[in-house]
């Protein structure tokens, strides 16, 4: 199973990411590379976070992480990480 991440999570990401190292760039560093551990997990444990909230087929999860909501849809082969974003937004 492989880890497809869509553009839109990308952007919202560095967003995320800049606006946290404006503050402190070692935070957005240990930020990023924390995150890339739970996402690279899915491959192991895809149905490991619940269903999400934003959709209502199973196969929409949403890993939550220091108050961030990433949304993500498991297929056949892939994992699609589709958005980021603070729970506050939406």
């Amino acid at each position: 199973m492989t880890i497809q991440k869509d553009k839109k999570y990308l952007v919202a990401l560095f967003s995320i990411v800049r606006y946290i190292a404006t503050d402190k760039p070692s935070a957005a560093k240990i930020f990023t590379k924390e995150l890339d551990k739970h996402i690279l997990n899915l491959v192991q444990f895809p149905y490991k976070y619940r269903q999400s909230n934003y959709y209502e087929d199973d196969h929409y999860r949403d890993l939550t992480y220091k108050g961030y909501t990433v949304i993500y849809k498991i297929t056949e082969h892939t994992i699609q990480i589709l958005d980021i974003f603070k729970w506050v937004e939406k």
